[in-house]
């Protein structure tokens, strides 16, 4: 798993107090996408994609292999730019500035919008260094603060207690689903505003799918959560929010129970039922 590291090291308190939009609070959006179009060469992956992402939420993608989730949720942070022959066009805005301006950088951008990719891919070190990594290279160099960073990030990530007396050890030598959570503790290190998350549980098993599921409901009280997954059962458990691609568009978005219970569109119905995908 490959995350993206952000320059902000420093531990902040929670200050955004879990809204939810069931409770009848106005929304607060992180991500207010408009119009945009994206093309890999001469081949247009996504259409005229509209959606206003909330904020202390989780937000799922689902649809069709080679639909354009992926490419999607790498829009959000610019690291589809990595892709020389890319080239987009419409708005996304991030917290009401335009990302694509030349005064916001990319890599202010990704100090705010980290990323968590499919496979767990934890750094040839331990866990502690692991963990260490990104603040270390942003100037953190004091023991104590360190320690706290590392000791907050692992908490947060709810393996502290399955790894307290292992700091020092290798994280090669933890579970797919431990290496998966360690991966997690490294991105929250940084502290981003929201978490993009490329199909996190796809090569874990059973018991540490759970258990990161359980975590992206913990995360969500201080993380705007985004997350691409093929598992509709797990787009049905854990998300408040759904949005359904298909062919490069985004066919509707809406309120998690409302897709799933009375989509709108024949195109969404006939996926979640199986009749296609």
């Amino acid at each position: 798993m490959t995350i993206t590291t952000q320059e902000n090291v420093n531990i902040k308190p929670d200050t955004k107090g879990g809204q939810n939009n069931k409770e009848g609070k106005k929304a607060k959006h992180v991500f207010e996408v408009s119009d945009l179009n994206l093309w890999y060469g001469s081949k247009q992956a996504l259409y005229e994609v509209n959606m206003k992402v909330p904020e202390n939420q989780v937000t799922a993608i689902i649809g069709p292999s080679g639909c354009g989730k992926s490419t999607y949720l790498k829009t959000l942070n610019r690291m589809v730019e990595m892709v020389p022959s890319v080239k987009t066009s419409g708005s996304i805005k991030y917290k009401g500035k335009e990302i694509f301006s030349e005064s916001f950088g990319v890599e202010d951008l990704r100090t705010k919008v980290g990323m968590v990719f499919q496979k767990p891919n934890p750094f040839p070190k331990s866990i502690y260094d692991n963990v260490a990594y990104g603040p270390r290279i942003h100037g953190i160099k004091k023991k104590a603060q360190l320690d706290q960073i590392v000791e907050k990030s692992l908490r947060g990530a709810a393996i502290w207690d399955e790894v307290k007396d292992r700091l020092n050890e290798k994280a090669f030598g933890l579970s797919g689903g431990q290496q998966q959570r360690i991966c997690i503790a490294r991105a929250l290190a940084i502290e981003p505003d929201v978490i993009l998350m490329d199909e996190p549980t796809s090569a874990l098993d059973p018991i540490s799918t759970a258990k990161v599921e359980e975590l992206v409901q913990e995360l969500k009280k201080e993380y705007s959560i985004i997350i691409v997954t093929h598992n509709m059962q797990q787009a049905a458990r854990i998300s408040d929010k759904t949005a359904f691609f298909l062919n490069g568009d985004m066919i509707e978005f809406t309120d998690t129970d409302e897709l799933f219970s009375n989509p709108s569109d024949k195109r969404t119905e006939d996926y979640i039922t199986g009749r296609f995908g």
